[in-house]
């Protein structure tokens, strides 16, 4: 099954769960080989996708937003195999208000557009920041 958007009930817990300090973004994105958009226009999934983070940059940026880790996949050594991502990003918000004031953004609404031809398949996980530990489990 495909993700490309969060549910209703899964974007409030979210919204509750309004601590302070800021929040990471574990972004992990599958293209599709040709974008799927609603008009007819033709474009490649890489393609629609670099159009919705030109967009979307203003007011990710305007909002206090930045890429702090960006990753090329290069093999799944744990986990299904065929999940294959074209993107690996985490991104960090001030709060958690930020991503939601995003979300409401006209602007962004409008580049989403390019997000949803460009997309097969997602996940999207929240984080809190911690300090680097001396070994794994701390």
């Amino acid at each position: 099954m495909a993700h490309t958007a969060f549910g209703k009930e899964d974007f409030q817990a979210f919204k509750d769960n309004d601590r302070d300090g800021p929040i990471h973004m574990l972004n992990l994105v599958r293209l599709r080989e040709t974008a799927e958009y609603e008009d007819g226009r033709e474009a490649t999934g890489a393609e629609a996708y670099a159009a919705y983070g030109r967009e979307s940059a203003p007011v990710f940026q305007r909002l206090g937003g930045r890429i702090i880790w960006r990753g090329q996949m290069e093999q799944m050594l744990i986990g299904p195999g065929e999940e294959q991502w074209d993107l690996c990003f985490i991104a960090e918000y001030p709060s958690v208000q930020a991503f939601v004031d995003m979300l409401g953004d006209p602007d962004y609404r409008k580049a989403m557009a390019h997000r949803q031809a460009g997309v097969s398949d997602s996940r999207l996980v929240r984080m809190a920041p911690m300090g680097v530990g001396a070994n794994f489990g701390e």
